[in-house]
């Protein structure tokens, strides 16, 4: 397996991760007061989504559209 596709693989579990974070801590009573009050969720939930999202779509393209290198 080539370096680039365990890399991809590894940008893809790692953002799977941090949606799953994020997704878990928009769900807290915290957040879910923060957003009932200012309409939007606390700056570590939208990092873990935000960070999460870019992760996935680089390792996903990686994955997809990336040079597969053969010996």
């Amino acid at each position: 397996m080539a370096n680039n596709r365990i890399l991809a693989l590894a940008l893809l579990v790692v953002g799977l991760i941090l949606l799953f974070f994020g997704f878990q801590s928009s769900q807290g009573l915290d957040d879910q007061v923060t957003e009932a009050v200012t309409g939007r969720f606390t700056d570590s939930t939208i990092w873990f989504l935000i960070l999460g999202a870019v992760s996935v779509v680089a390792g996903a393209g990686m994955l997809l559209f990336g040079k597969s290198v053969s010996n």
